[in-house]
């Protein structure tokens, strides 16, 4: 029997990151996915979207609603609809606690990326908040400042 060499560590495949422009994260879970095998070679090809993606509890369950991964050029009959819903992979517990947080504080489950960690797909998950129009513009000001004030210490270092 051939042995098969396992891949290590932690690679990202794709982020949402209209995710953080959106919301507010306060807390980040990772979980396990459920894909088909033409699915993994998409995500492989790194073919895979986030961006209007969001997450629900149905029967004890959680899915992944939204994310679009591109059918495999190589697949035939064997692919999947692309914007199926997924079933994550959580302990029982971890998702019966999610799901209390989501019904009472009025905050949303959003992936926030996807990777690989040890060949394995997993996707990070946020606990967020909305933003309010005042807090994207306050936040968009605080980056704007800190890229100004990186530019003048970079021109004062230098020169």
């Amino acid at each position: 029997m051939k042995a098969v060499a396992k891949q290590t560590g932690k690679k990202e495949i794709c982020a949402n990151r209209k995710a953080f422009h959106e919301y507010f994260v306060l807390e980040r879970y990772e979980a396990g996915i459920e894909l088909a095998g033409t699915e993994v070679k998409s995500v492989r090809a790194g073919q895979v979207n986030l961006k209007d993606s969001f997450c629900t509890v149905k029967d004890g369950e959680l899915f992944v609603r939204g994310m679009h991964i591109s059918p495999y050029e190589h697949g035939n009959i064997f692919n999947k609809d692309p914007v199926r819903p997924r079933r994550l992979l959580m302990h029982k517990r971890e998702i019966i606690k999610l799901n209390s947080r989501i019904m009472q504080d009025g905050v949303a489950l959003v992936p926030l990326s996807l990777y690989f960690k040890d060949s394995r797909v997993k996707l990070e998950l946020g606990l967020c908040k909305g933003k309010k129009l005042h807090d994207k513009r306050d936040s968009e000001a605080d980056r704007q400042s800190k890229r100004d004030i990186d530019r003048v210490m970079k021109e004062r270092n230098y020169r």
